[in-house]
């Protein structure tokens, strides 16, 4: 059976959220289309976002990288917002293994969304059902358009490649190639649901930072200390700022 899903490649994105804007701007239906989250800073923020891009820091000051992390559903092959869906609306193709979710039937009970471990499944409050990455079905089944374009917005948006889309149960395709030779993995592979999508680990990298670096000579709160080597007779010229 194909299993179409994303690998994503964490050596090269670059976190500049082309893949979310390009989310949205093909998903505009309901709360999917606006580009902000609705009370942010609340203590219950909402929002409808098919794909988001989580950035962290790693390591330990000075030796610190920034890892950009996007991540959406993940179409797993047992999904288990698929069985506790009380009326059938959430539901796995068996043609693509694609997870969808079928807003006529939905209820917004947000059972689908208590089940999933990666929290991915977001209610749009303006049409009270739930909603999630759905690899943009539409595009990928349209026989009208060329088979370069038959691929989700944001692996067409990519600037650095970092989104590769296909199936991962053909042994030969660019997906299943990455995953063999790049080394890919799963998220969270413990909760038994086989996601489709996989994560290209990020390399080992070496940063080489000399002890003159992590001083600025500009600092503002060492302008003190420079004053008073100043007031002892030194020269102007003799300060480094």
């Amino acid at each position: 059976m194909t299993q179409l899903a994303l690998v994503i490649d964490l050596n090269v994105c670059v976190g500049c959220h082309a893949c979310v804007t390009s989310c949205k701007e093909w998903n505009t239906s309901g709360w999917a289309g606006p580009m902000v989250d609705h009370n942010p800073y609340d203590a219950d923020p909402n929002g409808t976002f098919f794909n988001r891009v989580q950035t962290f820091e790693v390591g330990e000051y000075p030796a610190t990288e920034t890892v950009h992390f996007p991540k959406s559903c993940l179409h797993c092959e047992d999904p288990p917002c698929v069985p506790v869906c009380p009326t059938g609306a959430s539901y796995k193709r068996e043609d693509n293994g694609v997870v969808l979710v079928d807003y006529d039937k939905c209820i917004g009970c947000k059972y689908c969304s208590w089940s999933c471990p990666y929290g991915v499944r977001e209610l749009d409050e303006q049409e009270k059902v739930m909603k999630k990455c759905t690899l943009c079905i539409d595009r990928i089944t349209d026989k009208s358009k060329p088979e370069s374009e038959r691929k989700p917005a944001c692996v067409l948006a990519c600037p650095t490649s970092a989104r590769l889309f296909g199936d991962v149960h053909d042994p030969d395709s660019e997906v299943s190639l990455a995953i063999r030779e790049e080394g890919g993995y799963q998220l969270m592979p413990e909760w038994g649901t086989n996601p489709a999508n996989h994560y290209l680990p990020r390399r080992k990298t070496r940063i080489k930072i000399h002890e003159d670096e992590l001083q600025r000579v500009d600092n503002p709160l060492h302008e003190e200390e420079r004053e008073e080597t100043v007031s002892v007779g030194a020269s102007i010229d003799d300060v480094a700022f």
